[in-house]
């Protein structure tokens, strides 16, 4: 059967060609390199060199640079800058108010207070009589921006109850933090069913309150209607659903079973 194929050369057709002639008439599309002398339409085109073996050559990793150029870095080296210059020269300070039934505490503890401030953080402190504030004031010594907000967590931890001991946990360690509530937010209680609901997280002689400072690994003060929790904030939160449970009438049994699945859950994550 003849197919449709059309030889054409210098733009004229040749003419219809059989299947089994195709390959014999296939030949004369071949044009010699004297066709592009002659004047004919077919010029032969050389191929390009592909450039690619070159780039992957380049490309390749771990290739040494023997041309001696020193390549600038990508991050600019700028030197510390000091905390009097970060601060623009002007001195920051703090106030904490004293109440009064603290006032004794802080008096007897106050070299515990005054010693990392002024050594560790190189920071001022004293304490106003005429406002009954504890002042803390930065000065050109104090190298990191952070120490005033330390010191003035320190200060307040230890105002709100806490011992020094455990205050000073917020000058070392960066996770830690404090958080305030009072039972009333929680469930609207007056009277004697605030007091049972204080009694209930305070437990007897203390125990229930103390079990969930060792389960969750957290520092609690009750003053009166306030709640105050130190410590970290998954723990903090561990602890503040335990109490709340415990203010919405939840027996301590079942609180302590409930914390300690969850302490033990958070232990296996980490």
């Amino acid at each position: 059967d003849a197919l449709p194929i059309s030889l054409v050369g210098n733009g004229q057709v040749i003419g219809r060609v059989c299947s089994w002639c195709t390959m014999e008439a296939a030949a004369p599309m071949e044009v010699p390199e004297q066709a592009a002398d002659d004047g004919g339409d077919f010029t032969k085109v050389s191929r390009k060199k592909s450039s690619g073996s070159r780039k992957r050559k380049l490309e390749a990793p771990g290739a040494m640079d023997t041309s001696g150029e020193v390549l600038p870095s990508k991050r600019p080296d700028f030197p510390p800058i000091s905390g009097d210059r970060l601060l623009g020269g002007k001195a920051e300070m703090r106030k904490i108010p004293v109440p009064a039934h603290r006032y004794t505490p802080l008096k007897e503890n106050w070299m515990k207070i005054f010693s990392p401030i002024v050594e560790h953080l190189q920071l001022q402190v004293r304490f106003n009589l005429k406002t009954r504030n504890v002042e803390i004031k930065t000065c050109k010594e104090t190298s990191d921006v952070g120490a005033l907000t330390k010191a003035a967590d320190f200060v307040k931890a230890f105002i709100l109850g806490f011992q020094v001991e455990d205050a000073l946990a917020l000058i070392r360690l960066d996770d830690l933090f404090l958080e305030t509530f009072e039972i009333t937010d929680v469930k609207p209680l007056k009277g004697d069913h605030l007091s049972r609901a204080i009694g209930r997280i305070a437990g007897k002689g203390g125990k229930t309150k103390f079990t969930i400072e060792n389960v969750t690994r957290t520092r609690i003060v009750l003053a009166d209607s306030k709640v105050h929790i130190l410590g970290s904030f998954q723990n903090i939160k561990m602890a503040r659903t335990a109490i709340c449970n415990l203010i919405l009438g939840s027996p301590p049994s079942k609180v302590y079973g409930n914390i300690r699945a969850v302490a033990s859950r958070a232990a296996e994550r980490f």
